[in-house]
């Protein structure tokens, strides 16, 4: 997830855990809870919602890794525990399929438009959207007209750009979607969230492979 200069807000209410990797003790928005299944596998709970004991990592591909190749789960939870090779992708993967979800209710809801011209009108409105989600393999010069847009009403605005055209569009359920945006509630602040955790993991993957998606901006 990238923030615009002009976003400002942080979420103020979320409790605080310790990563069994780094040590650091950072809010819940910035780690991912970690839980023992029922067969002694670790299972990733993005919603932190699953009984058992929580052990928490920072979102983040390296730190995960690192979890699993110093057997770090099993420490913490201070029992034979099985961190499978494929925990990291599973875990990006329940992000992105939770993100995907939430983007989908928020379409039937009402709460998110869909395209350029789309957004750009609902930038112009009273009561503006608060969140940009912006297709990683778009073309650039929509994303920066629309910030443009933001800019001159001095509005603070998040961004979202973990997702590709691809995954966007089949939770909207519509071809090529480059542009939406959200209006302020719950739905958007949890997609923020969340897309900084999977940022942690798409980001770091990027940097390793040195990856130039193809761009391309068709949604009008």
């Amino acid at each position: 997830m990238s923030r615009s200069a002009i976003a400002t807000r942080e979420p103020d209410d979320l409790r605080e855990r310790r990563c069994i990797v780094t040590g650091e003790v950072l809010p819940d928005a910035k780690l991912i809870r970690f839980v023992v299944g029922p067969e002694g596998d670790v299972v990733p709970d993005i919603a932190a919602q699953l009984p058992g004991r929580g052990m928490w990592v920072s979102a983040d591909r390296n730190a995960l890794e690192r979890a699993i190749s110093r057997n770090l789960f099993a420490k913490a939870a201070k029992a034979a525990v099985r961190a499978s090779q494929d925990l990291v992708q599973r875990t990006e993967r329940l992000i992105a399929q939770r993100m995907t979800a939430d983007l989908g209710l928020a379409r039937r809801s009402g709460a998110l438009v869909v395209g350029f011209d789309n957004v750009a009108r609902a930038l112009e409105r009273p009561t503006p959207p608060s969140v940009l989600v912006e297709a990683h393999d778009g073309a650039p010069d929509g994303r920066r007209k629309l910030l443009a847009l933001a800019r001159a009403r001095n509005l603070a605005i998040e961004i979202i750009d973990c997702l590709d055209s691809k995954e966007i569009s089949l939770a909207l359920g519509r071809e090529n979607v480059i542009h939406a945006a959200l209006k302020s509630g719950r739905l958007s602040e949890r997609l923020v969230i969340d897309a900084g955790r999977l940022n942690g993991f798409r980001a770091a993957a990027k940097n390793s492979a040195g990856s130039n998606p193809a761009r391309h901006e068709r949604d009008e």
